[in-house]
């Protein structure tokens, strides 16, 4: 992942202790990371989900779900090499 997609990760989360028991949040919010995959596990669409949270930017969105896909993409390759 490169130095760009990095600072729009952390630009986007935060993980505190003090906010929802420590579970990795929207920056500035107290909605949950969990809360997006939950909601497009349910069938709804990105742009459903920051309608109903409309204080979570689909920027910050976007960057959770370019990691996730980056750390499948990761796994994929990893599982690649141990079994060749």
């Amino acid at each position: 992942m490169d130095t760009n997609k990095i600072k729009e990760f952390t630009e986007a989360i935060t993980i505190d202790p003090e906010i929802m028991s420590g579970a990795p949040v929207f920056k500035g919010t107290r909605v949950t990371i969990q809360t997006l995959f939950d909601y497009l596990e349910e069938g709804y669409t990105l742009d459903d989900f920051v309608k109903h949270f409309d204080w979570v930017k689909k920027e910050h969105a976007l960057a959770v779900l370019e990691l996730a896909k980056n750390s499948f993409d990761s796994a994929r390759k990893i599982k690649e090499i141990y079994l060749k």
